[in-house]
């Protein structure tokens, strides 16, 4: 019952009269909050992945200039929904697809590596604020728990490798463990600025104060300043390489590893991976938003914005987000892997350890005047630009790049 002090008074108000009309025992009123809170977000984000999917074939498609899934509609009929029955059609097929096991396998861990990558991932979405007053679980430590349960995804994955007794599973697993665990590092980085400038690991708390201060009717975002700006970077690259996605997308490589650690799954298992994979880019993805571009917030404070509700905003956010990473998808090619790690250990680690320094050198000077305070502004701008050309200078080995002349078979 202490949860639910913490709901505003008439969304409590709304749960209690809900749980009267209904014939419910008010002792029962903290489970029908869970299920009323579980329900939402296993519904709305398992959705707006089946729908992802199709975007991304029919965004790749347009970039590629070739048609994307146009075919599957209702049965018997002429009725075609624009392709985007694709993803029944696929989700489907999941289930009803032969679960092919290895004789040698290790049956129990092969059956638990896809669980076990699924439900940490979706517990994450619980500290994340969807809207003013739409979080699941707001705790103090909310973004400690948020990397802290993340962080069963190494676990998961080197279970789907060892367990399913093929090499290829194995070296997949490590390499992509190899890969987490070097971006989750600049990941945490880049939260840790966030961190030390609100003063708080509540996410809750850090989307409201980036909506309390406005400057020319505009919301102080944490990506509106220096440190802010580079970290976002920081965090949203990471973000690429934890969730597998171009250019970063190497536990995958099918042309070197024949699709990774879950080379030996099937069927529903394999459709786990893949659903647990876009719903970790999407609890990513909404703690970014939390974290640097003002949460549920609207970026004007002005009437009209300030009237959309503060769900339509994160979810705006979200979509654009996707939309973004798709777009990326369709024009980066894939890396090497000795790339990969120079460039999480040689680039984003020291900018990220000295973004920590500019953001405690701009924070001990808060209570300095506002000319003084800008030209702080200017100067960390000025490291960070410096620091960002010299290591991507010595990371590219000197060399400039030659434009490269493209001419199509005839």
């Amino acid at each position: 019952m202490e949860s639910l002090e913490k709901l505003p008074n008439n969304l409590k108000q709304w749960l209690l009269d809900f749980v009267h009309t209904q014939g419910v025992p008010e002792d029962w009123l903290p489970i029908v909050s869970c299920v009323l809170t579980i329900t939402p977000i296993l519904l709305v984000f398992p959705l707006l992945f089946a729908l992802t999917t199709v975007f991304e074939r029919k965004g790749l498609a347009r970039i590629q200039n070739r048609y994307g899934p146009n075919r599957v509609g209702i049965p018997w009929t002429n009725i075609r929904l624009f392709g985007f029955g694709q993803f029944a059609a696929d989700g489907i097929k999941s289930l009803t697809k032969e679960d092919v096991v290895p004789d040698a396998a290790d049956k129990k861990l092969h059956f638990l590596a896809p669980v076990v990558l699924a439900v940490p991932i979706v517990l994450t979405f619980s500290v994340i604020p969807f809207g003013k007053y739409l979080v699941p679980i707001e705790i103090e430590a909310g973004l400690l728990f948020f990397f802290a349960v993340g962080g069963m995804a190494e676990l998961a994955i080197f279970m789907a490798g060892w367990s399913s007794r093929n090499k290829y599973s194995l070296l997949g697993a490590m390499r992509a463990i190899a890969q987490m665990i070097s971006y989750e590092v600049p990941l945490i980085l880049g939260a840790v600025v966030v961190v030390m400038a609100s003063g708080t690991l509540n996410p809750v708390s850090i989307a409201a104060q980036q909506q309390s201060d406005v400057w020319l009717g505009f919301a102080t975002w944490n990506v509106f300043s220096p440190w802010g700006l580079l970290a976002f970077i920081l965090f949203f690259i990471a973000m690429l390489a934890e969730a597998n996605r171009s250019p970063f997308d190497l536990p995958e490589g099918e042309s070197e590893l024949v699709a990774g650690y879950f080379t030996e799954y099937s069927g529903f298992k394999f459709a786990l991976f893949f659903m647990a994979e876009y719903l970790g880019l999407f609890a990513a993805m909404g703690m970014c938003i939390t974290l640097f571009l003002g949460g549920w917030g609207s970026p004007f404070n002005f009437a009209p914005f300030n009237l959309v509700p503060s769900y339509l905003w994160f979810m705006g956010k979200l979509v654009f987000g996707i939309f973004f990473i798709i777009w990326i998808r369709g024009t980066m090619p894939r890396i090497r892997m000795d790339q990969l790690m120079h460039f999480a250990w040689k680039f984003m680690l020291p900018l990220g350890l000295l973004n920590i320094l500019v953001v405690g050198f701009l924070h001990s000077g808060q209570d300095t005047p506002v000319p003084i305070r800008m030209l702080q502004w200017v100067f960390a701008a000025c490291v960070l630009v410096i620091a960002w050309y010299l290591l991507g200078d010595r990371l590219a080995g000197g060399k400039v790049p030659k434009p490269r002349k493209y001419r199509f078979a005839e």
